[in-house]
């Protein structure tokens, strides 16, 4: 997870005890692969998510190819999951890096290709900065591969401290970036 600058650590890390759960949030996690089986590691981070306590799965963007950006490595697999989570902040940011780590993700350096990235985009009309959180996601709107599918999946999203999302989509014209006729839900 890129919520802030890689560490490098790579320590497992448990989601919140159930006894920790809030009333239920709205929140919008990003989904990125660019090695091994995308398709499947995307399904089954999907599936991860959706099974965690106090989790439930509303809805999923298309799946997009994406070039890397500010990074190296093979394109990525990205789309947006948009969930209903009573997980506070921070211990859904822990259950997705759990999620992440079950999928071989590796920390060696910034920006490394990745197995499973799992972002937390945005959690309700919450604004947060932390050493761990950064609440909305601070490069969202400046990524092709989180607001393209944002926007597909809510075209309306207001989010604080943002103007209109499709205010930003000139800004991120020229990334590579590519709808793909696949979809991620499980058989």
């Amino acid at each position: 997870m890129t919520q802030r600058p890689d560490s490098g650590a790579s320590q497992p890390l448990s989601p919140a005890p159930a006894a920790e759960l809030n009333p239920p949030v709205i929140a919008y996690i990003g989904l990125g692969a660019n090695l091994g089986d995308l398709p499947r590691t995307l399904r089954e981070a999907l599936a991860a998510m959706a099974a965690l306590p106090g989790m439930r799965l509303l809805a999923v963007s298309g799946a997009y190819r994406s070039a890397p950006v500010e990074a190296g490595g093979p394109d990525f697999l990205n789309a947006v999951a948009q969930l209903e989570t009573s997980l506070p902040p921070l211990g859904l940011l822990d259950a997705l890096q759990a999620i992440e780590l079950a999928h071989g993700r590796e920390r060696p350096y910034l920006n490394a290709p990745r197995t499973l990235d799992l972002d937390v985009l945005a959690y309700g009309e919450m604004r947060l900065e932390s050493p761990r959180l950064i609440l909305p996601h601070p490069r969202l709107h400046q990524r092709a591969f989180t607001l393209l599918p944002l926007l597909e999946l809510q075209p309306n999203l207001q989010l604080p401290g943002l103007a209109d999302l499709r205010d930003y989509l000139p800004g991120v014209a020229t990334q590579a970036i590519q709808r793909l006729d696949l979809s991620l839900h499980s058989a």
